[in-house]
């Protein structure tokens, strides 16, 4: 993945993020036509060592999470990430959070101040934030258990997280 393409994406979340609270692509939405998650076989450092891809959680709904260190709301993200693992995992609920810091440190900086008791892993030469369409920080995505893209929203508001939650619920029932 190109410098250029680097910047623009970090550009965009910044953007975007400024413009969270009021932009419409932030809410919870339905994908329109439910569609295979990209490249889940590319492997990625986990933070914990080894390597993992989304292919490791093939028959679990994932919580697919694209962030940075930079990102307020992601902050504000993690311990309701760290909740929904905790509370959905025996369900067959997976978070995981890819990092797009160039920088691995900056991940682990991060997460030594705002700890995640989820799969993170580092995407540190932007592989994957193309093929998901990812335009702002945090980007998320609902995978169901055949591997589908079932929803998806930027950004993270607190006040909509029983939506978010009512989604993953309704997939787990699946």
């Amino acid at each position: 993945m190109s410098f250029s393409f680097k910047k623009q994406l970090v550009a965009a979340g910044i953007a975007l993020t400024v413009l969270s609270a009021q932009a419409a692509a932030s809410e919870l939405k339905p994908a329109q036509q439910a569609q295979l998650a990209p490249m889940t076989q590319v492997s990625l450092p986990n933070v914990k060592g080894g390597l993992a891809s989304l292919a490791d959680f093939k028959g679990k709904v994932v919580l697919v999470d694209f962030w940075a260190s930079w990102c307020g709301p992601c902050r504000q993200s993690f311990p309701w990430m760290n909740q929904l693992q905790n509370q959905y995992k025996s369900d067959g609920l997976e978070v995981v959070a890819i990092n797009l810091d160039q920088e691995a440190d900056l991940a682990a900086e991060f997460l030594q101040e705002v700890p995640a008791q989820f799969t993170v892993l580092l995407d540190t030469d932007a592989q994957l934030p193309g093929e998901y369409g990812v335009m702002g920080m945090p980007s998320s995505y609902l995978i169901d258990r055949n591997g589908k893209i079932r929803a998806q929203h930027i950004g993270f508001h607190s006040d909509r997280v029983k939506d978010y939650e009512d989604t993953i619920k309704a997939l787990l029932a699946e």
